[in-house]
């Protein structure tokens, strides 16, 4: 499957809000890494932390550098990520043409890998709008490097915030099912015009 970014130039040129700018991972991030994936909190919906000097040991020096992942910035420095990446065909969740509109799916397309927004942020970032800030820039930037092609969404149902941060980006539910032990919620963005 080819990577969705391969058409767009990668990395980006920052993407600046605001109050945040989206960037490239650089190693000045990679306290805030270990800090995010060890948090009790952050770990709530996305399977649970992993132990601090377990991150220590086997975080590389710049984590993070790929395609598709956005260090999220506010001052300075990092307080979160957000990732579109190909959703695993092999997950349940899937879109029907109805879903995406006219026009899109034109050639062959493996069922499944679309595009799917991912996003973490620490919670002392928590509740001040930036996760949504956030996720619009990203999805703006994506929008201009893929015209027509929708993006995925899938949270735990009980998640009531990633829950009200789909509805306010303007994902629509598509489905409901269950994976790692609870209710999901799988949405669709359609492609803007």
């Amino acid at each position: 499957m080819t990577d969705h970014t391969s058409a767009a130039a990668w990395p980006p040129a920052p993407a600046k809000t605001e109050r945040l700018v989206l960037r490239e991972s650089e190693a000045r991030d990679r306290a805030a890494f270990v800090a995010l994936f060890s948090s009790p909190e952050v770990g709530t919906y996305v399977g649970g932390s992993r132990p601090r000097d377990e991150l220590d040991r086997a975080m590389p020096e710049v984590p993070g550098r790929r395609r598709g992942l956005f260090v999220v910035e506010l001052d300075g420095a990092m307080i979160g990520m957000i990732t579109l990446d190909r959703r695993d065909p092999g997950r349940p969740g899937r879109l029907r043409p109805e879903h995406v509109g006219p026009g899109y799916g034109a050639g062959p397309r493996p069922e499944g890998g679309e595009a799917e927004l991912g996003y973490m942020f620490l919670p002392e970032a928590w509740g001040r709008g930036y996760a949504a800030e956030a996720c619009a820039a990203a999805l703006d930037w994506f929008a201009a490097a893929h015209p027509g092609e929708p993006v995925v969404l899938s949270t735990r149902l009980a998640n009531g915030r990633a829950m009200r941060l789909a509805a306010k980006l303007g994902f629509v539910e598509v489905e409901r099912f269950e994976e790692y032990g609870a209710e999901q919620w799988f949405g669709v963005r359609a492609a803007r015009a």
